[in-house]
């Protein structure tokens, strides 16, 4: 992500990373332990919020909204596993959703990043 985030940031791509545990316990720490963790280890520069639910009883208002079949974006469905991504244009509009095998450098992303960003600079 840091590496997709460092090629297009200049560009005005942005990177929000919602850390979560919702997936047989793989992130129990708190966040800063978290934030630094992605930080040291991965040197990740984007933005890191705080830890969200992203399923279940607990999902947390934005998750309840990419997931919504029902939204007007039409790429509802559940989170599948921690590194889901979804791409959201420069006017809010979530415009892609991708896999969380499917890695940042897929040129299937790429495209679709530099479509959302165009020739802004």
């Amino acid at each position: 992500m840091e590496s997709t985030y460092r090629k297009y940031k200049d560009r005005g791509l942005r990177i929000l990373a919602f850390p979560a545990n919702d997936f047989l316990g793989q992130e129990p720490d708190g966040n800063e332990k978290i934030k630094a963790y992605c930080t040291s280890t991965f040197g990740v520069t984007f933005d890191m919020f705080a830890k969200v639910s992203v399923k279940g009883a607990n999902k947390c208002d934005l998750y309840k909204y990419l997931t919504d079949k029902k939204a007007d974006h039409g790429l509802g469905g559940a989170v599948k596993w921690n590194f889901q991504k979804y791409l959201v244009d420069r006017e809010g509009k979530v415009v892609a959703k991708f896999s969380p095998r499917t890695m940042p450098d897929d040129p299937k992303v790429t495209e679709v990043i530099e479509r959302a960003l165009g020739n802004a600079e």
